[in-house]
């Protein structure tokens, strides 16, 4: 369940509450019982644990450098795109 910040447009007190996304948004203030309360914008916090595709995928590491073989420079004698070749 997602938690959302508050503020009171008539006292200033801040709130935080855990509500379903379904849920409408609350609109009386507790402190002053004022029906000035306005959802303001923050972001999303979480942390990623475990091994999970985002551990084995997207962590650093040093990926293998492209050989001469490989990748050939545009223009080269080697290079199987040069009738197509873009920077000739």
């Amino acid at each position: 369940m997602p938690i959302y910040e508050y503020e009171c447009g008539s006292c200033a007190h801040r709130l935080e509450a855990m509500q379903k996304m379904s849920e409408a948004p609350l609109t009386e203030c507790p402190q002053c019982h004022q029906p000035a309360l306005s959802k303001k914008v923050s972001a999303a916090g979480f942390q990623l644990k475990g091994s999970g595709w985002y551990a084995t995928d997207f962590k650093g590491g040093s990926k293998p450098a492209p050989t001469a073989e490989a990748a050939p420079a545009c223009g080269a004698e080697a290079c199987s795109s040069k009738p197509a070749c873009a920077a000739d």
